[in-house]
């Protein structure tokens, strides 16, 4: 038995040896292997080229190398194609709000995503991503478009928490540079129909130093001008923003422009609420004089001076947030047709009252000398009774007549005396 156990050992320590040298030699030979691809791979150098040709460069995974590589020999100062065909910059406008849109100022102003794409063919690459985004910090060692706003004022881009802006490269060369603007623009208007009017706002762009020959302003085919669909104003309602583009002549030369326009209906409710709706009611009001006896001259005066003096308030309040233009305005118009309205109302009682006393006969003693007027007085009670001087001009009447018939009594008795009547 014990030389049975042993023979079993011996065999069990030889198969697990067998076993040892073969794994080994697997690991061994799969090391070779993977050693070998990595030289073959090594050896193999694979090129990468610019699609331009302009020179070849080592494939590479990261990012920062490859960028390293296309800009060893770029020059920012000239654009694209220098010496060619003119750059073509193709340019849309994401409105997400606007701002205050004044007349005192003939301003406006508006939060957009201002979007700028060019193809620059020296940055065109292969065998990568087909795009990716770049550092901001990027956007200083390529060359850009001098896009200026001709008829801005104010305009700056946000910094916070960062500048809000970022470019993105495509394959072919194609640069897309976006930025957060908030642009302050001149938007010169025509208030005669003011406030049924309707506002054209312009935005003009273009280039601030490349002629025609350089570079060629464009709008996006895909989108121009491109309005949120949350962006409400308090004051206007945006009806259009046409787009279009034209050429401008500046020191003899041609350059590139795109213009925009943002048509601006305003909204009544405003007004209606405090110009339009109490002016109808103080003319209403005036009315109420018509009414009143012809007799209250303290309260049509008073009721008359009051609606004049509240209407001349609401026409100089109604015109202070807007510039001292040299035409009238339909606002203006309205107020003056219902200051009219109301100052009638004090003519018409002042017609009434000069008529009435004068025109009907009502005149204070007809007739009487100068002397007379002095000797009496006259006061007019409001129920247009006479006192005073017209009792005694009254009572001198009654004895007046006293007396003559007296007079003619005495004189009858006389002649029945001169002229006795004969006996019966």
């Amino acid at each position: 038995m014990v030389v049975m156990d042993i023979i079993l050992c011996i065999i069990l320590l030889i198969t697990a040896a067998r076993h040892t040298r073969t794994t080994g030699s697997e690991v061994h030979n799969t090391t070779v292997q993977h050693r070998m691809r990595l030289a073959a791979s090594r050896n193999t150098i694979q090129r990468y080229t610019f699609r331009n040709g302009v020179r070849p460069v080592t494939p590479t995974r990261n990012i920062s190398q490859l960028l390293d590589n296309l800009l060893a020999d770029y020059d920012r100062i000239l654009r694209p194609q220098f010496g060619g065909a003119p750059t073509i910059v193709e340019i849309d406008v994401e409105v997400r709000s606007m701002g205050q849109i004044s007349e005192m100022d003939m301003t406006y102003s508006m939060d957009c995503y201002f979007r700028q794409t060019w193809v620059d063919t020296r940055l065109a690459f292969s065998d990568m991503e087909k795009t990716f985004t770049l550092s901001v910090s990027m956007l200083d060692r390529l060359w850009k478009p001098d896009t200026y706003i001709h008829n801005g004022k104010r305009s700056h881009l946000h910094v916070i928490t960062t500048p809000n802006k970022f470019i993105r490269l495509y394959q072919t060369g194609r640069i897309l540079y976006s930025s957060r603007l908030t642009i302050h623009a001149t938007c010169p208007m025509n208030l005669v129909d003011f406030p049924m009017d309707t506002q054209r706002c312009p935005l003009k762009l273009g280039s601030f130093g490349y002629t025609t020959s350089d570079v060629i302003y464009r709008w996006n085919t895909h989108r121009q001008i491109v309005i949120a669909a949350d962006m409400k104003l308090s004051q206007f309602d945006l009806i259009a923003a046409p787009s279009g583009s034209e050429n401008t002549s500046r020191d003899k030369h041609e350059y590139s422009t795109l213009l925009a326009s943002f048509y601006l209906q305003r909204r009544m409710g405003n007004f209606l609420i405090q110009v339009y709706g109490p002016c109808m009611l103080l003319v209403v009001l005036s009315w109420v004089s018509f009414w009143l006896n012809r007799e209250a001259t303290a309260d049509r005066i008073s009721l008359g001076v009051m609606t004049v003096l509240t209407m001349t308030f609401l026409g100089l309040d109604a015109r202070v947030d807007l510039p001292r233009v040299s035409y009238s305005t339909a606002l203006d118009l309205f107020v003056w047709i219902s200051f009219v309205f109301i100052f009638a109302t004090i003519i018409e009682f002042a017609f009434v009252h000069y008529f009435t006393k004068y025109g009907s006969g009502e005149e204070y003693f007809p007739g009487l000398s100068s002397d007379d007027e002095e000797d009496t007085s006259v006061s007019r009670g409001l129920d247009g009774e006479v006192t005073n001087g017209d009792d005694e001009r009254k009572i001198d009447k009654d004895e007046g007549s006293t007396g003559r018939e007296q007079e003619a009594s005495q004189s009858t008795s006389d002649m029945s005396l001169e002229f006795p009547l004969p006996a019966p």
